[in-house]
């Protein structure tokens, strides 16, 4: 069975960066010496689907890189067949009070943390006690996106096997009447304090970082963190084209 090296490291104290963007196993195969920690799949508001899962995943497993797949909602059935076809980590929207985080945690385990239905992994092929191994090797984050959740964050730091409690912006910003507005100070303060909260506690704090800000989230003790590829690519493209044009008059 394969070793879920994202999950291990934070288990160590370890700093985790999953990188997402467009996904599929050409574009995991390219991010692969990249040194990643895992590739975030963006099963909630891109195109994958359950049938995309599987190659992306192994395209990550030849890199050793934790395939993590935000789904797009907390359902039972899609959280464990997200793992079933080969996801070693999964990112759950929305959660927010303790009985939704509780719920996760029984999707996502076997006996005798949760009730995961019983079924095969291609992860665990060739290994006869995959389903007493399983546990240990998936990985679980949670989204703290809405203000109700902020407000509910010491019930839901209460729930175990939950390997990352994630402050996601945009949606927060969006609860709290901010449209767009991520960067408004007040969401910024909203989240250094769930942050705060979530390290106090003792648990795992996620956070969406970028080159201006990771070095703060670092400092608050964000040890999962997740940005995107693509805004260095349009960030290069109009370096180029300034280039282009500065030298074509």
């Amino acid at each position: 069975m394969r070793e879920n090296t994202a999950k291990h490291k934070l288990e160590r104290g370890e700093t985790v960066v999953a990188i997402s963007g467009h996904n599929s196993s050409d574009v995991v195969d390219f991010l692969g010496p990249l040194g990643f920690d895992a590739i975030w799949v963006e099963g909630e508001h891109g195109p994958v689907d359950f049938a995309d899962i599987p190659d992306i995943t192994r395209a990550c497993d030849l890199w050793g890189m934790t395939s993590v797949v935000r789904v797009n909602q907390n359902n039972p059935g899609v959280i464990y067949r997200t793992f079933d076809v080969g996801a070693q980590g999964v990112v759950i929207p929305h959660v927010n009070t303790v009985e939704e985080a509780r719920a996760v945690v029984d999707a996502a385990k076997f006996h005798p943390i949760g009730q995961r239905g019983m079924f095969g992994n291609r992860q665990g092929y060739g290994d006869p006690d995959y389903f007493h191994k399983a546990n240990d090797e998936t990985l679980v984050v949670i989204l703290i996106e809405d203000i109700v959740a902020v407000n509910n964050l010491a019930e839901i730091l209460t729930v175990d096997n939950i390997d990352v409690f994630f402050v996601a912006p945009s949606d927060l910003a969006q609860s709290m009447g901010h449209l767009g507005g991520a960067t408004e100070p007040v969401v910024l303060e909203t989240i250094d304090k769930a942050l705060d909260q979530i390290v106090g506690a003792g648990r795992t704090a996620g956070a969406l970082v970028n080159d201006a800000n990771v070095e703060h989230y670092i400092s608050k003790g964000v040890r999962f963190m997740m940005t995107g590829w693509p805004a260095w690519v349009n960030s290069g493209a109009q370096t180029f084209q300034a280039k282009v044009k500065a030298a074509t008059g």
